[in-house]
């Protein structure tokens, strides 16, 4: 687990999940992470403490993992049963990724989040594939699939991080409510108070792009731009 998708995980339990939790009482707040075997790290070591019920979802038995899947497209957990969802650094490797989309929107519940860690630059790198990376209107584009196949879903906010450690990677971010009705459960934004990234966008006026910079990062590291 690299150092931003750390970071950005936890900038989400912070604004959200603690911010959620603190305005409603549900103790039984679940949470499922895809992808979630732990690999130099684990985002299930820095959830909120007062979360009990944690799911860890992936396609091998490994450390990190409680439910294995036999099918990359289908979670197998009930309609509207989950109040959460995470996946961080796995949408690269899925060759359909938009299937696993709706898969979440399926049985996240209609206040449900689903927060969304992805490459949007560096280094080639198969498990087993590796196929995609993500750009500022990736998110939005993923509201107009799940909308054509009948859910309701809203882009709370995307950005695009700048890179840490002297690592690789500028992690795209995007934070979903499965139904847009629910917006006034989740009023708080990491835009609000991370200034260190590119292309943010905030759903509340989306005349607005914070940091907005056409150049994405590949191109800097090529042409040496500065972004």
């Amino acid at each position: 687990m690299h150092t931003s998708a750390m970071a950005n995980a936890d900038l989400f339990f912070k604004v959200y999940i603690n911010n959620y939790l603190s305005k409603y009482n549900n103790t039984d707040f679940t949470i499922a992470e895809i992808g979630s075997q732990n690999v130099n790290g684990s985002i299930r070591d820095i959830k909120p403490p007062n979360i009990k019920n944690y799911i860890g979802v992936d396609f091998i038995q490994a450390n990190g993992v409680d439910v294995v899947l036999d099918d990359p497209y289908h979670l197998p957990f009930a309609d509207n049963s989950l109040d959460c969802i995470i996946s961080s650094s796995v949408f690269e490797h899925s060759e359909m990724f938009w299937l696993v989309f709706n898969e979440i929107m399926r049985v996240l519940k209609a206040d449900g989040l689903f927060y969304l860690n992805v490459p949007s630059n560096g280094f080639f790198h198969r498990y087993p594939v590796d196929c995609w990376r993500f750009y500022p209107d990736s998110g939005k584009a993923l509201v107009t699939w799940a909308k054509r196949c009948g859910y309701n879903p809203l882009l709370l906010e995307s950005y695009t991080c700048n890179k840490m450690n002297n690592e690789c990677w500028n992690d795209f971010v995007g934070i979903f409510l499965k139904d847009e009705s629910h917006k006034e459960k989740h009023t708080d934004r990491i835009c609000r108070h991370f200034t260190d990234f590119q292309n943010g966008y905030i759903c509340d006026n989306e005349d607005i792009a914070y940091n907005y910079n056409l150049v994405t990062q590949d191109q800097a590291a090529v042409y040496g731009v500065v972004v």
